[in-house]
């Protein structure tokens, strides 16, 4: 029995008011992620690959289009080609322009890519700082290998004296076209010249001191301005640090990614900061002052009488500045916890039973509870309990 054919509509994503735009934008991003040079072995990609070209095949068409929506699939059922359908007339020479484009690297060209000027590539580099530094700003500095144009040859990569000539592969174009066999039948493609790496220049006798690179690397120390408010994992950008510009092209930039260390008490939410700060039994009974850390010093704060555990404090402007306007700050929002001696000294202890007893005798409650009263302790030191 054979396979039931899902709805073309289905494969491709979209509705049934799909325009043309929207049915080839919906079938290029399937084509490209299903195509079979992307997925070498893999039966089920190609099966979708070949689904979602048959979907788009008739609804690129609008008079195939018109039929599907008023018949179905038995439209087409005594077509011919894979799968008893016939592909001819489908336009996806485009498509295929832009799929080939992206797997090599080149991009499709529309009568040949300029070897012109381009930008050089970025430069990547981290630096570390501490929790109130990335809260402040502070001005780092790096040492980064950074390339120069070689003075010897001053950035041909030629000899002195010589020139780099015309590449023959390419004719000084920087691309070759090549032709690759789809499941569609030859499909032509443009693919960045594998000999001159796409300058359209070779240079046979290269430069004793740049090896033909046309640069120099050396190792400089530049200065970073890490503005504050910046949170981890966060990059700055220094412009026109980065590798030099191809053929006359301006250089990329320096991208540096900003690590912040842990603080052993303070935490960070995008522009708060949050804490947790102890506090005694009797300050929270009787009210009293705490002191809290912040990234602005210490400040002292007035706890009132009957604070219960895990009550929340906020500190407003004592927060991180905004990345975009330093002038306005995040708060600082504290836990305020009670704290419980693990030793007491038998006055103490005494005292506090004496306080309970004043105060509701909670450490009788359980016994009053379940009717039981507690004895003096034997000579173990065992207690002795009964009803």
């Amino acid at each position: 029995m054979a396979e039931q054919k899902r709805d073309y509509y289905e494969v491709l994503g979209i509705d049934r008011n799909a325009d043309e735009a929207a049915i080839k934008k919906a079938y290029r991003a399937l084509a490209k992620k299903y195509h079979p040079d992307m997925n070498p072995g893999d039966a089920e990609a190609e099966k979708k690959f070949k689904e979602a070209s048959e979907a788009y095949a008739i609804l690129s068409d609008p008079e195939k289009k018109r039929q599907y929506d008023q018949y179905g699939h038995a439209a087409f059922e005594q077509g011919g080609g894979a799968g008893g359908f016939d592909f001819s007339g489908a336009d996806f020479g485009d498509i295929f322009g832009d799929i080939f484009g992206d797997f090599f690297g080149g991009g499709r060209s529309r009568g040949g890519r300029s070897n012109g000027p381009m930008k050089g590539a970025n430069v990547r580099a981290s630096v570390r700082i501490t929790f109130e530094e990335a809260v402040f700003g502070v001005e780092k500095e790096l040492e980064v290998t950074l390339k120069d144009e070689c003075t010897h040859c001053h950035g041909t990569g030629a000899k002195p004296g010589t020139s780099p000539e015309t590449c023959p592969k390419c004719g000084g174009k920087g691309q070759v076209v090549f032709t690759s066999q789809s499941f569609f039948g030859t499909v032509r493609n443009v693919q960045t010249c594998p000999d001159c790496n796409g300058s359209g220049k070779i240079i046979k006798e290269k430069c004793p001191d740049c090896h033909g690179t046309g640069y120099i690397a050396s190792r400089k120390k530049i200065r970073v301005t890490i503005p504050a408010g910046i949170d981890n994992g966060q990059s700055v950008r220094i412009r026109d640090k980065g590798e030099p510009g191809v053929n006359g092209g301006p250089r990329g930039d320096l991208l540096v990614e900003v690590v912040v260390s842990r603080h052993p008490i303070l935490q960070r939410q995008d522009v708060n900061i949050y804490s947790t700060v102890p506090m005694s039994f009797a300050i929270a009974a009787l009210g009293g002052e705490v002191v809290i850390d912040t990234v602005d010093g210490k400040v002292v704060y007035e706890v009132k009488p009957g604070t219960q555990t895990d009550t929340k404090v906020r500190l407003k402007g004592k927060g991180v500045p905004y990345l975009r306007n330093s002038a306005e700050r995040g708060d600082h929002y504290v836990t305020l916890v009670v704290q419980v001696p693990e030793k007491l000294s038998h006055e103490a202890k005494e005292l506090l039973k004496k306080f309970d007893e004043e105060n509701g005798d909670t450490l009788g409650a359980a016994a009053r509870v379940t009717g039981e009263k507690t004895e003096d302790k034997d000579p173990k030191g065992k207690k002795k309990f009964w009803k």
